[in-house]
This record gives structure tokens, sequence and C-alpha cells, in this order.
């Protein structure tokens, strides 16, 4: 078949997935283990010498149908599904630190994320971070303990964005790979991998699944960065899977022990989410845009979207990302009471902690998602008391207009603003 069939027509045939009795959906294989007709079978696949399921923790047919999807989408050379996005980002860095090493990251990361670098202090890896995202700034941290830089293509909530291709080069110049967390913008809209990043992380909870029926997240490698294995001495032992040292690697500890696996369900709902992937995005980021457009010139609000002209990271925005700047759009509204009456009196908008659905979304980050970050963590992350973050879905723009003017006119009033 083509291998480069359109983002959408992609997405319904590609990569080819051979379902039994003619299934035009992978079913759920809700087994948590599969027998085989001999021992020797099974020995194969324990030992890496043939292909295989054997235990669902370890991997299963839907999830594997899953996680080649996401490889093709992503371009990359494998992806290993995992039960959550924070699995896929903790997988995804300790496979290759150890204690003694230091991260380089981007101050802006979402507060799931800062937590759990919080967390790896613990196990003697310390991360450092870059309070303003450009490449220059990465450069200036890096020393001779980081083992990997670490960025979102678009910060959440505070929607800056990261120059991938040139952040890659600085990584890339001193050895050192680039992760970059792709939740926010998708492949619809950039494919991290061809832009020089060397592994790419999805929390698939969010708009690969689209309808918040599911917590799941994915890494993809891309098969391109070339490990020195004396910096890397975890991967040494791998050194003869080339390109596949890391995944294998991973597959053969980290991720197969600490059980943190997708289940077929789930993976089931993520492949039927894939589907409509292209179509979802163009329109959630048709209806930010022009949601943020207006909320910025008639509601004359304090506007956070890359697609707006007053941000400070339109320019970069448009290098980066095609097809549009992506679902999420900020607001600040003057005061902490402002944002809760706002929240509490719109109509449309479901009030809850996830980003990505097909219905919009409005919660305020400083008092739930990041309500744990010291107050320097939060502002390097862009939230303030008085700031929403709304997640646009596909509704009737107009409605949505609609909502908010009726609201924030009212709210605003009462407050003499």
């Amino acid at each position: 078949m083509n291998s480069e069939y359109g983002f959408n027509t992609s997405l319904l045939h590609m990569p080819k997935i051979d379902n039994p009795f003619g299934s035009t959906t992978t079913p759920v294989f809700q087994s948590s283990a599969f027998k085989h007709d001999d021992s020797e079978t099974l020995e194969k696949i324990f030992n890496n010498k043939s292909m295989g399921f054997s235990y669902t923790r370890i991997s299963n047919p839907t999830v594997d149908a899953f996680e080649k999807k996401v490889n093709h989408l992503e371009k990359g050379f494998a992806s290993v599904a995992c039960a959550s996005g924070m699995a896929a980002i903790f997988n995804a860095i300790v496979n290759i630190v150890q204690s003694g090493d230091e991260i380089v990251a981007a101050a802006s990361l979402y507060g799931g994320t800062v937590e759990l670098f919080d967390d790896l202090k613990g196990l003697g890896i310390t991360t450092r971070y870059v309070t303003n995202n450009i490449p220059s700034e990465y450069e200036k941290l890096i020393s001779n303990k980081t083992k990997l830089v670490f960025a979102e293509t678009i910060g959440n909530p505070k929607l800056d964005i990261t120059d991938i291709e040139e952040v890659a080069k600085v990584a890339h110049k001193y050895n050192i790979p680039l992760i970059v967390d792709n939740t926010v913008a998708t492949a619809y809209l950039v494919r991290p991998i061809t832009l020089g990043a060397d592994i790419v992380v999805n929390s698939t909870s969010k708009y690969i699944n689209g309808h918040s029926n599911s917590i799941s997240g994915v890494l993809t490698w891309g098969g391109n960065f070339e490990w020195d294995y004396e910096k890397y001495p975890g991967l040494k032992p791998y050194k003869k899977f080339g390109k596949m040292s890391y995944v294998v690697k991973l597959r053969n500890g980290l991720f197969r022990n600490t059980g943190a696996c997708l289940s077929p369900q789930n993976a089931f709902y993520n492949n039927l989410g894939l589907e409509t992937l292209g179509l979802r995005m163009q329109r959630i980021c048709d209806n930010a845009l022009e949601l943020a457009r207006f909320l910025e010139e008639e509601m004359k609000l304090k506007v956070s979207y890359p697609g707006l002209v007053s941000s400070p990271y339109n320019e970069t925005a448009q290098k980066v990302l095609k097809n549009g700047y992506g679902g999420i759009v900020t607001v600040r509204l003057g005061s902490k009471e402002n944002a809760y009456k706002v929240i509490n009196s719109l109509k449309i908008p479901f009030i809850l902690s996830n980003i990505g659905d097909t219905k919009t979304l409005v919660i305020h980050p400083e008092s739930t998602i990041a309500t744990h970050l010291s107050q320097e963590e939060k502002v390097q992350s862009g939230v303030y008391d008085d700031l929403i973050r709304i997640s646009v879905g596909i509704e009737d723009i107009e409605d949505l207009k609609d909502d908010f003017r009726s609201v924030i006119k009212q709210i605003l009033m009462i407050y003499g603003e």
C-alpha cells in the first residue's frame, strides 16, 4: 500500500493490520495470557528470538496494533504504549538516566511532569529548568552530567512553542537526545521526529483518544540517535540490537517490570479515536483560533493563544506548527473570584481536568493541575490565580461565542470591570 497517503487516509488505512475474520477494526483481545502449541515456541518468545504474545503486561495484539498506528503517525522506528502519559514519560526518561545524571527541561511544562521530575530527585536525578524557551538558553544549562533534554511542543498551559529543530541541534551538539512531549500539538500539527527530536511522548488520553474514555500514553523512538554506550552504560548490554537497543532495553526491563501496561480495552478505544484525529484537530484548531480572536477583540480580554499575532510565540508557532495552532486558549480575568464566576456560569463547557475532548472543557489551573507547584514554578508554567484554561471542542463556534459573551459581560459588569 502507498506509504505516502494523506494524513486522514493514513489514519484509516496505514499501517496494514491483519485482523481476524475480516474485521475492519482491531478487536479487543481481552486475555491476560496467550497459549502456544509447544514449550519451544514460548521459550523463543521470552528470549526475543521469535515474535509472538505471551502475557499482556508485556504485549497484546490490540495494544500492538495501536503502537504500530502511532508509530506510523509519528514517523518513528518503534513505539511502546503505556497505562498513562505520565508512565510514558517516566519510561522514556528512566530508561537512559541513572543516579547523578541531570535533565535540562523547559520550565513551562505541565504541572504533573514537573512533579514527576521532583520525584526523580529521590533517585538522584536532577532537573535544570530553562525559564526562557529558546535554544540558546538550553545550551547554557547543559553540563557533562546532562543526559537528555526535555520539552513540550506547546507548553500547557503557558502555550509557549518549542523550536524543536533548533533545540535538537543544541542537544545533538553535546551528543544528548531530545525528548518532546507532543500531546497538545499531536502529529496533525507537527511530527517532532522529522524536525530532529529523538523520542516523542504523547498522553493519548487527550486528542488521540478524543473522547475522555481512556487513560493511556505512548512513547515513540525515532531510531536516528547514535548512542554513546560509555555515556549511557545501561544501554551497553543491548548494543548488539543496534537501532533497537533503546526499545529492547525498555521492553526487557523497566517497562516490563514496572507493569504500567496499556489495557486492551483502552487500546481499542484509542484505535477508534485515531481514525478521526485529523478531522477533530482541524475543527478544534479552527474553533480555538476564532474563539481566541473573539475573546481578545470583542471581549477585550488578555488572551493567550499561539495563533494570535499578539502572542510572543506566534512567530515560532508559524515556523513549527502546520494546519493550526492547537486547541487550548487561556484567558486572564483579573481575579480568582472572576475566574471562578466565569467557569461556574458557562453553560456549554464541562468543568474537568482534561484536554482534547470533542467537548469544550474549562478549568482553573492554579487551584487544580498546578496546585502542588511552588509559586515560582507556577509563574514559570504561566499559571496565575486569575487564569482560566479552555480546551476548545468541536461545537458550533457561534454557540461557544454566545455562551462566553453572555457570561463574561455579566460577570465583568457585576465586578465593575
